[in-house]
């Protein structure tokens, strides 16, 4: 933990808040960042963030000298309640990576079109309302492209696809675009992350995609290395002027390299840090603080920030709330039987499904696979059961499911379910971010079969 001054200490006069209503390490090491270089910190997030208008004046709780925004959007049901909630907070104090840049950063479409409009390198992309005016310019994408969500993380809601799939201009309530797809090394998916701060460089890593999937994402289980022999004078220049052209002060820019150069794929207002720091040994944290303090006119030790940048301390910081610990031990409650909606490439469905602890994988019937779209097989697993000695080979798919209003982007299996009760089987790859109430059904009525037992199957 970090044993700098508590919030509002002596030993500066410059506060530094978080925005964050979520436990990252990333928020953590930035706060104790900034602790250790002297200043004051707080986590402004749900136990105690406040704005009060008295008297015709509009004031802050606590009160703080500079914001740096790290609220995750691209997570949210509903991204404009935080987007609202970040610019009320930027009218109180100065913001780093203000409410307009983020949401410019968010929507993928809107920052490619920020981008191209500047000069800068993007793969060609169709973003339509119409389906037929989609299906009608998907040709000179063809025969494999990218289909992705304007609004996504960590690889969710995007999917390669080819001549024979489906298309819409909606994932269930989230816009969808096309984009081409780059590629050298069909052998080896491959992207470069930059992590820009303040228009400089802070390193840079390969990202490697893991076996049977081509998306490199490190939320994935993608594979990281240094990639500081890429940052040649273009790359730099690409990655810093894609950050400022979005309007960002920090960012984590993707590039993919095509057989006419670099392009960009996107600008991440909350890119990550454990990824970066795995392969380079600089963490962004200190230079963030640092840019933060440099934004409230605080004098910054620049030689604190590089030994600190060597370390990724993302211990609970001083400041953090008491509640916190309490709140990250009591996760949401799913029931036994849960509705849940499905959204796949054509579409989106709201149906019952059955949680299941010793299920690895989550498992969705192949009809309902079929009928909203899901992503290209990307794998065949073998799965066991108590009646077959030797087990069943079935692929697998990517799904977004979504829960109480959180997305997740699992990789299930597909069988015919049509014999069973419900169409889709929750997997501990769902479940794991749930407590499980046996008692709690969503189906009142439970009609024929209430009673049947399913199979229960399990990963090999």
């Amino acid at each position: 933990m970090s044993t700098g001054t508590p919030p509002g200490g002596d030993a500066g006069e410059t506060t530094v808040g978080v925005l964050s209503l979520h436990n990252s390490k990333e928020t953590k090491a930035i706060l104790n960042a900034v602790d250790d270089l002297g200043h004051g910190t707080e986590w402004l997030r749900a136990e105690n963030l406040a704005v009060e208008i008295e008297d015709g004046e509009p004031r802050l709780e606590p009160d703080v000298d500079v914001v740096v925004n790290r609220l995750l959007l691209s997570k949210e049901g509903h991204p404009a309640e935080l987007l609202g909630l970040a610019a009320t907070v930027e009218r109180l104090a100065p913001m780093l990576n203000r409410p307009p840049a983020t949401l410019t950063a968010l929507h993928k479409f809107a920052s490619a079109a920020a981008l191209s409009d500047a000069g800068l390198p993007v793969p060609d992309a169709l973003m339509a309302l119409s389906k037929d005016r989609m299906e009608e310019g998907r040709d000179r994408f063809e025969p494999e492209f990218v289909y992705k969500t304007a609004i996504g993380t960590h690889g969710g809601g995007t999917w390669k696809l080819g001549e024979e799939d489906s298309i819409n201009p909606k994932v269930g309530t989230r816009q969808a675009f096309i984009q081409q797809f780059l590629e050298r090394d069909p052998e080896s998916h491959t992207d470069l992350r930059v992590y820009v701060v303040g228009g400089e460089v802070v390193g840079a890593m390969r990202r490697h995609a893991p076996e049977d999937d081509w998306r490199t994402n490190v939320a994935l289980g993608g594979d990281v290395e240094n990639a500081g022999d890429a940052l040649t004078d273009e790359v730099v220049d690409i990655a810093t002027r894609a950050t400022d052209v979005v309007g960002l002060d920090y960012a984590g820019v993707d590039l993919v390299e095509g057989d006419a150069g670099w392009y960009i794929l996107e600008v991440n207002p909350t890119a990550g840090f454990k990824g970066l720091f795995e392969a380079t040994g600089r963490s962004p944290a200190p230079h963030i603080a640092r840019l933060a303090l440099d934004c409230a006119g605080a004098t910054v030790d620049e030689e604190a920030v590089r030994r600190l940048e060597t370390t990724l301390d993302d211990s609970r910081p001083s400041c953090a709330p008491r509640i916190e610990t309490e709140e990250a031990s009591e996760p949401a409650v799913i029931g036994y039987i849960e509705e849940v909606d499905v959204i796949g490439t054509s579409g989106r469905k709201s149906i019952m499904a059955k949680s299941d602890t010793g299920a690895t994988r989550t498992s969705i019937d192949a009809r309902l696979a079929a009928d909203v779209g899901t992503g290209p097989i990307k794998d065949i697993v073998k799965i066991k059961s108590g009646s077959l000695k030797s087990g069943k080979s079935r692929p697998v798919v990517d799904v977004v499911v979504g829960v109480g209003g959180t997305q997740h982007t699992v990789a299930a299996s597909v069988e015919d379910r049509s014999h069973m009760d419900y169409p889709m089987l929750l997997g501990r790859d769902i479940l794991e971010h749930y407590r499980v109430d046996v008692r709690r059904r969503a189906d009142s009525d439970l009609g024929p079969g209430e009673n049947a037992e399913e199979e229960e199957l399990s990963e090999e």
